[in-house]
C-alpha cells in the first residue's frame, strides 16, 4: 500500500482548485454537432468561384446530416465526425452569359478519411453549360477542400478552447517561455515569471500581445462594446453589457466574464475566463488603445491564465478576436467604397 501523499497522481483530486477530472486523466465529451452545422454553413456557403469558362457561386447547405463531437482522455483530445452534405450553385457562362445551376454533393467526411481524399461529386441540372460543371469539378472542388480544411481547424482550437483542464504543477516551477513576434503587426510573448498561485493551488500565466488595426482607436473601442459589433466579428450571439459590473458572454458560452473598468476609446479591463477552466477561476484581462494616425494598436494582458490553457487562450485572442475584427473591419471598407 502506497504511503499518505504518495499514491496514483491521476488519483489525488486535492490538489486541484475543482476536485474534478485530475491531470485531465478521465474520459469527457463535448458534443459540437450543432456548433459544425453552423460552422460549415459560414465556411461553405457563399464561395465563389471564377475561370475562363465563367464564375460560380456557392448557395445554400441544402443537406446536412451527421455528427460531430470532441472528446478528452489522458489529456489528449479525440474527434470524432462525420458528414453528409449537399450544396447548390449556380454560375453564368463567361461567353453566353448563359446561366446554370446544379449542386455539390459530400457523402462522407469524416476522421477516417483526409480531406484530400474526401470524395466531392459535382453534378449539374439538364440542358448546356458542362463547361461550368467541369469548372466546379476542378477549382470549385479545390476551394470546397479548402472550406473544410476551415471548419476542421475550427473544430480542433475553435470549439475546444478550455477542454483541457490545469494540472498540477511543481510550485515554484518556472513558466520561462519568450516568444518572437509572429508577424509586422503583432507582438505575441509571454513573460517569463514563476507561477502565480490563483484559488486553490492553481498555477497560471500572464500573456501579453499587441495587434494594429486599420481603424481609429474609437472605432476599435466600439467592436468590443457594441452588441451587434461584438455578434458580427464573433458569428454568434453574445450578451455585451459594457459597463462596470456589466455582463459578458461570448462564442455560445464558451468565454463571458464582467466589464470592470471602461475608459471610452482608451481602456477596457475584464475578467475573463473559458467555460472549462475550475469554477469560479477568471483571469483579468485589460486591453489599451493608442492612436496612430489612420490605424490604432491594440495593447492585451491577460493575467491569471491556467498553464495548461496557455496556447488555446493564445490561439482564442489571435484567431477568434484579432483575425475575426481584421475581416470585419476590411468589410466594412468595401461596403463603404
Amino acid at each position: 500500500m502506497a504511503k499518505w501523499g504518495q499514491g496514483d497522481p491521476r488519483w489525488i483530486v486535492e490538489e486541484r482548485a475543482d476536485a474534478t477530472n485530475v491531470n485531465n486523466w478521465h474520459w469527457t465529451e463535448r458534443d459540437a454537432t450543432s456548433w459544425s452545422k453552423r460552422k460549415l454553413k459560414e465556411v461553405l456557403e457563399g464561395l465563389v468561384v471564377e475561370g475562363e469558362a465563367g464564375r460560380c457561386e456557392i448557395g445554400d447547405l441544402k443537406h446536412v446530416e451527421g455528427e460531430a463531437s470532441c472528446n478528452s482522455r489522458k489529456g489528449k483530445l479525440i474527434f470524432f465526425y462525420e458528414w453528409n452534405l449537399r450544396l447548390s450553385w449556380k454560375g453564368t457562362v463567361k461567353e453566353s452569359g448563359e446561366k446554370h445551376k446544379g449542386s455539390v454533393e459530400i457523402p462522407n467526411l469524416s476522421e477516417e478519411n483526409e480531406v484530400d481524399d474526401t470524395e466531392i461529386n459535382v453534378s449539374k441540372k439538364k440542358g448546356e453549360g458542362d463547361v461550368l460543371k467541369e469548372l466546379m469539378r476542378t477549382e470549385g472542388t479545390t476551394k470546397v477542400r479548402e472550406a473544410l480544411r476551415d471548419y476542421l481547424k475550427a473544430l480542433k482550437t475553435e470549439f475546444t478552447l478550455g477542454m483541457i483542464l490545469p494540472t498540477k504543477a511543481p510550485v515554484g516551477q518556472e513558466v520561462a517561455t519568450e516568444r518572437n513576434p509572429t508577424g509586422s503587426t503583432v507582438q505575441d510573448s509571454v513573460t517569463a515569471q514563476s507561477l502565480d498561485m490563483v484559488g486553490v493551488k492553481i498555477p497560471t500565466v500572464r500573456i501579453y500581445m499587441r495587434e494594429v488595426f486599420n481603424s481609429p482607436a474609437d472605432e476599435l473601442y466600439s467592436i468590443f462594446t457594441k452588441k451587434e459589433l461584438v455578434q458580427k466579428f464573433s458569428k454568434c450571439p453574445a450578451v455585451i453589457e459594457a459597463e462596470k459590473g456589466g455582463k459578458l458572454q461570448m462564442f455560445e458560452g464558451c468565454v463571458s466574464g464582467e466589464y470592470t473598468e471602461l475608459v471610452p476609446s482608451q481602456r477596457i479591463v475584464l475578467k475573463w475566463r473559458c467555460r472549462s477552466w475550475p469554477d469560479e477561476h477568471y483571469a483579468t484581462v485589460a486591453l489599451n488603445f493608442q492612436d496612430l494616425a489612420a490605424q490604432s494598436e491594440l495593447e492585451l494582458e491577460c493575467k491569471g491564465v491556467p498553464v495548461s490553457q496557455e496556447e488555446s487562450t493564445r490561439q482564442c485572442w489571435k484567431k477568434q478576436y484579432f483575425e475575426e475584427i481584421h475581416i470585419l473591419l476590411q468589410q466594412s471598407k468595401d461596403n463603404m467604397e
